[in-house]
Formats: C-alpha cells, sequence, structure tokens
C-alpha cells in the first residue's frame, strides 16, 4: 500500500488543498488528510469544524482518511505506516520552506517527501487569505470547497 500523508491546519480547507488531494489520489493508494493540533495556535474553525469541512468535501473518495494529530509528522507517518508526505507548492517561497523541513524530516526518518506544484488558477490561494476574506464578509466561496461554510 503506497499510503501518504498530506498534512496541514487546513484553516480551512482550500481549493488548493482540494487539488492536490485529488490529484495525489491519482498517486497514491490513500491519502491521509492529517490535520495537525497545535495548542499555540489561534483558529478561526474548531477541529472538528475543519475535520468535517474535508470529510465532507471527501465523502464519495474511499481513498481519502481524515484524521488529527499531534507531534512531529515523522512520527505519525511511522505510527499510520505512511512512507511519503504529500505537500503542494505555491511560489518559490513556499519551495524554500518546504524543501528544509522536507530536508529534517529525511534526516530524523526514511519519509519521502513528495511535492505537487497548484494548479495555476488555484496558487494564489492560502488559507490565511481566505481568513482574511471571512473576517471582511467578502465572498469567499470561490476560494473553497463547498463543504466549507461559515455560520
Amino acid at each position: 500500500m503506497r499510503r501518504a500523508l498530506f498534512p496541514g491546519s487546513f484553516d480551512p480547507i482550500t481549493n488548493g488543498h482540494y487539488d492536490i488531494i485529488k490529484r495525489g489520489i491519482k498517486l497514491f493508494d490513500e491519502v491521509v488528510v492529517a490535520i495537525g493540533v497545535n495548542s499555540t495556535k489561534n483558529y478561526m474553525f474548531s477541529l472538528e469544524e475543519r475535520k468535517q469541512f474535508i470529510e465532507d468535501a471527501f465523502k464519495d473518495e474511499p481513498k481519502i482518511k481524515v484524521v488529527t494529530y499531534k507531534g512531529l509528522t515523522v512520527d505519525f507517518c511511522k505510527e499510520i505506516d505512511a512512507d511519503f508526505i504529500l505537500r503542494g507548492l505555491r511560489n518559490p517561497a513556499d519551495f524554500e520552506f518546504e524543501k528544509a523541513i522536507a530536508h529534517t524530516n529525511r534526516k530524523l526518518s526514511t519519509i519521502e517527501t513528495v511535492f505537487l506544484l497548484t494548479a495555476a488558477r488555484t496558487s494564489y490561494i492560502s488559507s490565511s487569505i481566505v481568513r482574511d476574506v471571512i473576517k471582511n464578509n467578502g465572498d469567499y466561496t470561490k476560494l473553497v470547497p463547498k463543504s466549507v461554510r461559515v455560520k
């Protein structure tokens, strides 16, 4: 089984994340979308809401699992028997940041990181941009899957 872990905070999941996950399931037998828990971070959406957004977005895709985790990503990969970490790259700054993490993970384990470039149509979207649009009462629906709804 070729299992990949796609880690993130997904606050909220964006169309960019969605695209990477959909493309990832063509490469792997299973993609585990893992919501990292960081107690020092202030989230707009609760852990339960973020998990539900992702589960609803992929409710008809049996190759996608959604979980939460704490601690080092490489340790969680070992725990669930994932040999790959899947990451999306939007721009050169993402690459530099993700490259350093991938090298560190490789030093700590045998986990390989697989990078997919985001689609041009979603490369400008980030969760922080979506949160800003939401905070300012803008139309966020073009930036996220239909499963993301603000109360």
